[in-house]
């Protein structure tokens, strides 16, 4: 597939980069590139906490430290670090239903989508977030 789990770090987690445009399948055939939304599907589903992030937004440096303040390592999927980063960000607004001016950090826990900045606080403050946690395995507390 067009993503790799390129290097941990200790500081946000894990971070997935950007492959070619094309994969190459078992036979030796290219594969059509995946689409922006089947992309958001399967990185919001293979980990436990993922972030759409942008590496100079400093609301998205705001949630990662959050979360690993709370001691979860979360994916964080850098939009600017991939060439259809645009397209992908479109999908997420569209998922959020322009619910936020901001586009990003959006956060996806378990799988499910918990939304941009002011639904993740708002669940932090309310004393939601540390159960969906828990229940995507993500803090062990």
């Amino acid at each position: 597939m067009q993503f790799q789990q390129l290097r941990r770090e200790e500081t946000w987690g894990y971070y997935m980069m950007q492959g070619g445009s094309r994969s190459r399948s078992r036979s030796g055939g290219n594969m059509p590139r995946e689409e922006p939304m089947e992309k958001v599907a399967r990185v919001a589903s293979e980990s436990a906490v993922v972030i759409f992030s942008v590496s100079s937004c400093c609301m998205c440096h705001a949630m990662k430290r959050l979360f690993c303040g709370m001691g979860v390592n979360p994916t964080v999927y850098e939009l600017d670090h991939d060439p259809r980063g645009a397209d992908i960000e479109r999908v997420l607004m569209r998922l959020l239903a322009n619910s936020s001016a901001v586009p990003v950090p959006v956060v996806f826990i378990g799988g499910k989508l918990i939304g941009a900045m002011d639904r993740v606080m708002a669940s932090h403050i309310n004393g939601t977030l540390v159960p969906l946690l828990k229940e995507a395995g993500a803090l062990w507390l």
